[in-house]
């Protein structure tokens, strides 16, 4: 039915008005002529366009109804005419502010106490007059706040739903930023350690060819690695379940640096009052930045380089202090590529944040990254 009415509101409405026509037609009608006819249907069809004009449409009906009981006598009393005008009040005060209802109201209940109060007052007739008005009126009032209270939930539910698949796209574009940083930070340090491997190979060559073949064992032991973090990543991309894939963390630091190691960087790790039970984001963000740091000192520095690792906690957060000695070589301030940037997003995330430059002690490099992290990524 409210498909219908979505629909075809105008037949509908049709339909009311032959309803209302049965109702007193027959009673009305009995012994009249074709004016009185002629009138009857005069007073109902404009209920057919009571939607889309309510007030006019009123006012034609109760003009209309006024002139065919009091001219014509088509008339049947508590039926005729008032079920029509009271159908058209409603419509006025469904669809229209009240300020509209208030003229009509008064036009109605004013010509009743003038007829029914003077010469011996009628009160039962003027109560069910004033009954039936205000019954009407807030009837139509009702359903119109009504109307509007369930199509602002509407709204509010689309709005919700709006807001929700924009959250879910968000959600999606910094899994994807995130994924793109980790390929970034897993392709930029691997390929350091596989030629540095490689260049160690070809050194020892001619000299050790032993020891070159095992060094390009580890430079194909690497290229696994990197090809199956890489397929990992990538699988997040493509399969949502693959995020439950593990990642990272604290746990995995002492393997990264035995990577770099065969690499011939000398890297120390000292972890000193350290969280080591923080939360999995966190320590994913502590080992990229600090593979970050090892792939550009084998890429500015080279294997001869040492680099000291120091991971310890204050009141303040995680501090992570990562120095080398840049191979005896002064460094010279750079602005930084996209992996400073990615040290920096990672800190961010958990408030820190990263300063990196020339040691100001001696040659080399200096990274210190500062993340703070609340009760939820401890344990």
């Amino acid at each position: 039915m409210s498909d219908l009415l979505r629909r075809h509101p105008r037949w509908v409405d049709a339909g009311l008005v032959l309803l209302l026509g049965l109702a007193s037609g027959p009673v009305a009608l009995a012994g009249t002529g074709v004016d009185a006819w002629l009138w009857f249907v005069a007073v109902h069809a404009p209920l057919v366009w009571r939607r889309q004009a309510p007030v006019l449409v009123c006012w034609a009906v109760y003009g209309l109804a006024i002139v065919s009981a009091v001219l014509v006598g088509i008339r049947v009393n508590g039926v005729h005419p008032e079920l029509v005008v009271a159908v058209a009040i409603y419509t006025v005060a469904r669809y229209r502010p009240q300020r509209h209802v208030w003229p009509i109201v008064a036009a109605t209940e004013i010509p009743a106490v003038v007829l029914l109060l003077p010469g011996g007052p009628n009160w039962t007739s003027l109560g069910f007059i004033t009954c039936g008005l205000a019954a009407t009126v807030l009837l139509g009032v009702t359903v119109r706040i009504r109307r509007a209270y369930l199509a602002e939930l509407e709204e509010r539910a689309r709005r919700l739903e709006r807001e929700r698949d924009q959250r879910a796209r968000l959600a999606v574009a910094a899994e994807r930023a995130r994924i793109a940083r980790d390929l970034h930070d897993i392709v930029a340090h691997n390929l350091a350690v596989m030629v540095a491997l490689a260049d160690g190979a070809s050194y020892a060559a001619g000299t050790a060819p032993q020891r070159a073949a095992e060094t390009m064992a580890q430079v194909s032991a690497t290229g696994r690695q990197a090809l199956g973090e890489m397929r990992r990543l990538l699988g997040l991309l493509r399969d949502e379940a693959a995020g439950r894939a593990p990642q990272p963390g604290l746990g995995d630091l002492d393997s990264l640096v035995a990577q770099v190691r065969t690499a011939g960087l000398r890297v120390g790790l000292t972890v000193h009052d350290a969280p080591l039970a923080c939360g999995p984001g966190a320590g994913l963000a502590v080992y990229r930045i600090v593979q970050e740091a090892l792939t550009n000192t084998l890429k500015h520095a080279g294997p001869a380089a040492e680099v000291q690792i120091r991971l310890y906690s204050r009141p303040d957060g995680l501090h992570l202090e990562i120095l080398d000695d840049g191979a005896g070589r002064t460094a010279e301030a750079s602005s930084g590529g996209h992996g400073l940037a990615g040290m920096i997003e990672r800190a961010a995330a958990y408030g820190g944040e990263v300063e990196a430059g020339p040691r100001s002690d001696g040659p080399g490099w200096r990274v210190l990254a500062r993340l703070r992290l609340d009760d939820e990524e401890t344990t």
